[in-house]
């Protein structure tokens, strides 16, 4: 597996890398975010760790210009002393996972690792429910009316729910299953998540909805 990492500090970035190796990733390394594209168009990588404040071109900017070049390589973005808007603006640019640093070594190999899976898991694999397909090789979201893309954590999500239609998903179930052990989030990260997600069904015009179970949580099901 190869990842591409984008840090402007030699130093972190060394670490970060070194991390990476001893995991038996193959790593490239760039400072600058005009770097990014020419890595990415000159090599395929399985997980991009791009940091929000590259100078120059920061990391967003970089982020959207990918996904506009329909570059689908999963994005973990990450910034010093991120605050909730930071994570939003991130996820929305296109990002699939988002770290605030400080961070551990631990929840960033794990995090990587997670992202990585994606280009050896469900390669060709496919989940319907109503006029919903989800492409769990491309992470895409399609109905008759468009095709949208999921961040790592949307994808996790509408997997868990499309895979176990009507099934009721207790906050606690989705944070431990989706955010895994580790995560230090609220309940309030379920909810701003499944906010994501219902946008984008609307857009989708889609005959699916997830049903908030007062007391009990959340579940995907079919409009009657």
């Amino acid at each position: 597996m190869k990842v591409l990492i984008a840090e402007e500090q030699d130093e972190f970035a060394e670490i970060l890398k070194g991390l990476l190796e001893k995991n038996r990733f193959l790593v490239d390394a760039v400072h600058r975010g005009e770097d990014v594209f020419g890595a990415v168009l000159n090599s395929e990588y399985d997980v991009i760790v791009l940091n929000a404040l590259l100078p120059e071109i920061d990391g967003i900017e970089i982020l959207e210009q990918l996904r506009r070049l329909k570059i689908t390589t999963p994005v973990l973005l990450f910034k010093s002393g991120a605050d909730i808007e930071d994570r939003v603006s991130g996820l929305e640019a296109g990002a699939d996972d988002y770290l605030s640093e400080p961070f551990s070594k631990r929840e960033f190999l794990a995090r990587v690792k997670a992202l990585a899976r994606r280009s050896t898991n469900y390669v060709g694999a496919e989940l319907t429910l109503g006029n919903l397909k989800l492409d769990c090789n491309s992470y895409e979201i399609s109905s008759e009316a468009d095709t949208l893309r999921l961040n790592n954590k949307e994808y996790q999500l509408t997997e868990l729910f499309m895979q176990h239609p009507h099934f009721i998903f207790s906050t606690e179930h989705l944070l431990q299953n989706v955010w895994g052990q580790e995560t230090d989030n609220s309940a309030d990260v379920v909810w701003t998540y499944i906010g994501f997600l219902r946008k984008k069904l609307k857009a989708l015009r889609a005959n699916v909805e997830i049903r908030t179970v007062r007391g009990a949580g959340y579940s995907m099901e079919e409009m009657s």
